[in-house]
């Protein structure tokens, strides 16, 4: 996943808690390693936001989704690096450290934007060399969230629409569910109404 340029070219990273990582993360890694030489996905800590999952199980779920963006990628021209690193510090120190010159953040809706936009200030006052650069959700990937992954698979809807049969698998062991039912509808709602 790194590569003899990895130290070289413009590096960017996007940040995020990956709790699992879903469809439209993986939009946002494919098209933001297309931006940058080297993109760092940095997996956070979080443990305010009392994670289904470890630190340890999100690389490795960001990191099992990685070869297929790089092979696509590959395949239209693109050979930049992907890697995906853990962190647990404050992002701006971490972007320093990675010898970043942007961030990248998704936003899916204009509720995202207060929020983002508040943020992009901040980091550009703790190191105004670093820029924020805003990618929108792809139609089709705008109202996926990890947060309704997971009350979904907690419930035992179907969610591989919403992330990949890899990642559905473990949201469903997670949730002692039958995996092969993860992409099934239920007779009830997606939420049990």
């Amino acid at each position: 996943m790194t590569s003899e340029a990895a130290g070289s070219g413009r590096v960017g990273v996007y940040p995020g808690t990956f709790d699992p990582i879903t469809k439209g993360h993986i939009d946002i890694i494919r098209r933001a390693s297309k931006t940058v030489d080297r993109l760092v996905v940095a997996v956070a800590r979080n443990a305010g936001k009392g994670p289904l999952f470890s630190l340890d199980e999100r690389v490795e779920m960001v990191r099992d989704e990685i070869d297929d963006i790089l092979a696509q990628n590959r395949s239209d021209g693109f050979h930049g690096t992907i890697e995906v690193k853990p962190f647990g510090s404050l992002l701006m120190h971490f972007a320093e450290e990675q010898g970043a010159s942007v961030i990248i953040r998704g936003l899916r809706a204009v509720s995202d934007f207060e929020y983002e936009f508040q943020m992009a200030g901040m980091n550009a006052r703790l190191n105004p060399r670093i820029e924020t650069l805003f990618l929108m959700a792809s139609d089709r990937y705008q109202f996926i969230s990890s947060r309704f992954v997971k009350e979904i698979g907690r419930l035992g809807g179907p969610i591989t629409e919403f992330v990949t049969a890899r990642i559905a698998e473990r949201v469903m062991n997670r949730f002692d569910r039958d995996p092969s039912q993860a992409g099934q509808a239920k007779q009830t709602g997606p939420f049990g109404d």
